[in-house]
């Protein structure tokens, strides 16, 4: 400590002193407290200015809470207490004064020097449990001998400051606490609704507002017996006694039974509730919570559709192609995109007809990709891979309990499809029974799931298609005249492989890079010779042969390069045709039944492999590279039948 050598201060009045500090803040608090205390302790004591602070641990900083320095305010004053004599206060937790020379003690303290300090007296404002919360401190530009009365002035009003920092604190902590309560309140999704003794609504949460329907302000200061029915509310008063009677840890239950609850313009509805007491003050109110079972109903609905689209999509992307785009420049192929394009915004119904294997699928993705329903998903159904059992609830859904084994509702194809398109492959194989019941959703746009009397309604698109001729399956009375009427509002014919041999090479350089870079590995362009002979060959399978073809020659190749030896069907010399004008003498074209011939020796061969499963990471449609919808409509056209079937 420096020797307090100097002019001693001048008589200080100590009660004065006090009586001047303690006018100067007792109406004060806050921000004009601390205000207040500097000012008028740095008068008192005749000091060249004082300050309060409130100190960050965490930064090193103290930050002035007021800064009162030569008759004039300091603000958003912080400094870091590192090499300053409020360290020694803070670290300390101790009063701390410095009669003289306070430069040389404290050489590295930024603002001494710009003041011209000479002395200092701080003390720490204390926390209940001894921590420091701060510091109160005065400053002079002359020496400033010890003084008991001046020490126990700042000592008095150090404590002062410290009971005001604890209450700022326990003030901002109660808000804090307040704010959090409110934003868990408001952000329920369930009712909350607290009474008071009369079951008078003193609050209620935006919840509340929805469910009740109305603002929160309709709500509060309304009896409670406007929002329940009087049989609720009598069991709402009856419980309030029983609730009131318990020991206190013991006021909450959940209400049996719930409450008929009552909307603001008069529709009821059952709602499950608790109900719990608190008090405050010596004022009893009681807390209410509300479901509404109608919306809860609705969200396990929601989810429970929302869990079979998610499966059902799923599945498609598995079985999707990594492909978006239709492929194809031919004058056929373009005729066809310019059919899409002139129906796809009209949201006509669109029956597309072809050979199996020409991509009707992926035209009619391609309707719905340009119509204004692509932001909902389109919904694909197979009638021919579906048991005739099962159609109906895979296209309308069920009801619990609608059959044997329908252990839980389904939403079918038809209601996930709701708002974007469904496309109905292999139409013409859907049962006679059933297509009165599809006709209805296309002319009135309703149907009732399995097992249900409710009529839904349902907005959705209908992309059909066929490999049948369906005019001759009206003749022969297995499809009705009205449906295929109604289908067939804008047909589609979609060309065979054969027809389109420009888009050959197009697709086959694609299918090509498509399961390289899936495989890994390199791929050259395709050889003329490799050209030559794709477009040889009639393609019974048209595009999907094609890239299972590709698939194929991309296994067998080495180092990049294509070859067709071992991944395209031999030619039968036996059963020849005339050949295209630019292949070269000896090469030959198989006829269609030697090709179907081929085509149905390997898929058996396939089930025979894999124990006539079909589906399946075992099954033949893997090991086929089809999907299994598509292997099961195969075999049905090729007469292919399981051992049992036989």
């Amino acid at each position: 400590m420096a020797d307090p050598g100097g002019p001693a201060l001048p008589e200080l009045d100590e009660d004065s002193a006090l009586r001047a500090i303690l006018e100067g803040t007792s109406a004060e608090t806050g921000g004009a407290f601390f205000a207040a205390l500097v000012k008028n302790l740095a008068k008192a004591l005749g000091t060249h200015g004082a300050w309060v602070t409130e100190y960050a641990e965490d930064r090193g900083k103290l930050r002035a809470l007021a800064f009162w320095l030569d008759g004039e305010w300091v603000e958003d004053y912080e400094y870091v207490i590192r090499g300053t004599p409020c360290d020694e206060v803070v670290t300390g937790a101790e009063l701390v004064h410095i009669p003289d020379k306070v430069i040389e003690l404290y050489p590295q303290d930024p603002d001494f020097a710009k003041i011209g300090a000479v002395s200092y007296m701080g003390a720490p404002l204390l926390d209940v449990d001894g921590s420091v919360l701060g510091n109160l401190a005065a400053l002079h530009t002359q020496p400033l001998p010890e003084e008991p009365r001046g020490q126990a002035i700042l000592r008095i009003f150090a404590a002062r400051a410290s009971a005001e920092v604890q209450r700022l604190q326990a003030e901002a902590e109660l808000l804090r606490r307040e704010e959090k309560l409110n934003g868990l309140v408001d952000g329920a999704m369930d009712a909350i609704i607290e009474l008071d003794p009369e079951l008078e609504v003193t609050r209620a949460n935006p919840a509340a507002a929805r469910i009740l329907g109305g603002g929160v302000h309709r709500i509060v200061g309304e009896g409670f017996g406007r929002f329940v029915s009087p049989a609720s509310l009598a069991k709402l008063r009856s419980l309030i006694d029983d609730l009131d009677a318990r020991p206190e840890g013991e006021r909450q239950l959940w209400i049996a039974g719930g409450l008929d609850a009552r909307r603001l313009d008069g529709a009821e509805f059952p709602a499950e509730a608790t109900l719990s007491r608190f008090d405050v003050r010596r004022a009893t109110f009681h807390t209410l919570i509300l479901r509404s079972v109608d919306e809860r109903l609705e969200a396990e609905k929601k989810i429970r559709s929302l869990t079979s689209e998610t499966e059902y999509l799923r599945d498609e992307v598995r079985a999707l192609r990594s492909f978006d785009e239709v492929i194809g420049d031919s004058a056929p192929m373009r005729q066809v995109l310019a059919q899409v394009h002139e129906v796809a915004e009209t949201g006509a119904t669109v029956l597309l007809l072809g050979e199996t294997g020409t991509g009707k699928e992926v035209i009619a993705r391609a309707i719905h990709a340009q119509s204004p329903r692509r932001g909902s998903p389109m919904i694909k159904v197979n009638c021919a891979a579906i048991p005739a059992a099962l159609i109906e609830s895979e296209l309308f859904g069920h009801e619990k309990g609608a059959f044997t084994g329908a252990t839980q509702r389904r939403e079918g194809r038809f209601a996930l499809a709701h708002g974007g398109s469904i496309f109905l492959d292999e139409i013409g194989d859907l049962p006679l029974e059933l297509q009165g019941k599809l006709l209805r959703v296309l002319q009135e746009g309703e149907f009732e799931p399995l097992g249900s009397s409710t009529t839904r309604k349902v907005d959705v698109r209908v992309l059909a298609a066929t490999n049948r001729d369906l005019q001759q399956a009206v003749s022969d009375k297995t499809f009705r005249e009205d449906l295929y009427y109604r289908l067939n509002v804008f047909p589609i014919r979609l060309p065979p492989l054969r027809d389109r041999r420009e888009d050959v090479g197009l697709l086959a350089s694609a299918f090509a890079l498509q399961f390289a870079q899936r495989m890994g590995r390199d791929c050259r362009d395709l050889s003329a010779d490799c050209l030559r002979r794709l477009k040889a060959y009639s393609w019974p399978g048209n595009v999907r042969e094609l890239q299972n073809v590709m698939e194929r020659a991309v296994i067998t190749s080495r180092g990049g390069d294509i070859s067709l030896d071992r991944a395209l069907p031999e030619t039968d010399q036996g059963g020849a045709v005339e050949p295209l004008p630019e292949d070269r003498p000896g090469t030959r074209i198989l006829k269609t039944k030697d090709l179907q011939k081929l085509e149905r020796d390997n898929i058996a061969l396939a089930l025979e492999t894999c124990g006539w499963r079909v589906s399946g990471p075992r099954g033949a449609a893997r090991l086929l590279d089809m999907n299994a919808s598509t292997l099961s409509s195969r075999m049905k056209s090729l007469g292919i039948k399981s051992p049992r079937q036989q």
